[in-house]
C-alpha cells in the first residue's frame, strides 16, 4: 500500500496576480447595505438613554417611612451589584451590602455620589492604582 506521487510535474502553488484579483472582485456582488434604524426608533432609544441617565442623576433620597427607606436602600445595592464590571460589583457590592443600613441621609447622598462615578475610574480608585480626585476623597462614604 505504498503510494507515489505520479503528478511530479504539477506547478507548485503561486498566488494570483492582481489582474485576476480584480476582475474576480469586478464581478462578486457588492455587500449588503449596512442595517440603520428608523428614525423613530432611534429618537426612541435616545429618549429612553437620556431619561434613564436623568433618573440616575435624580435619585430622590427618602426616609421618611420604613418602606420609603427598604426600597431606597435595596435600590442601592443592586446598583452597587450590578454594574456591570466584574470584580467591581464583588468588592463595591459587598461593601454597600454591609453597610448601607447603618447609613444616614448625607452619608446616602455621599454614596449615590460614588454610584454615579464610571466602573474603570472607580475601580483604578478603589485598587489603588491612581488617587482618586480631591472632591472625591472628601467623600465619607
Amino acid at each position: 500500500m505504498h503510494h507515489t506521487n505520479t503528478d511530479s510535474q504539477a506547478e507548485p502553488w503561486r498566488p494570483r496576480s492582481s489582474a485576476a484579483r480584480s476582475s474576480s472582485a469586478a464581478s462578486s456582488p457588492p455587500p449588503p447595505p449596512t442595517p440603520t434604524l428608523p428614525a423613530v426608533s432611534a429618537r426612541r432609544l435616545l429618549s429612553a438613554f437620556t431619561t434613564s441617565q436623568q433618573n440616575a442623576a435624580a435619585t430622590t433620597v427618602d426616609l421618611s417611612s420604613d418602606e420609603s427607606r427598604r426600597r431606597l436602600l435595596n435600590r442601592l445595592v443592586y446598583r452597587s451589584k450590578q454594574r456591570g464590571f466584574l470584580e467591581l460589583d464583588l468588592v463595591l457590592g459587598t461593601w454597600v451590602e454591609q453597610h448601607v443600613h447603618s447609613m444616614d441621609e448625607p452619608n446616602i447622598r455621599a454614596l449615590l455620589q460614588v454610584l454615579d462615578l464610571e466602573n474603570p475610574d472607580l475601580w483604578k480608585w478603589l485598587t489603588g492604582q491612581e488617587q482618586p480626585p480631591e472632591d472625591l476623597n472628601s467623600n465619607p462614604v
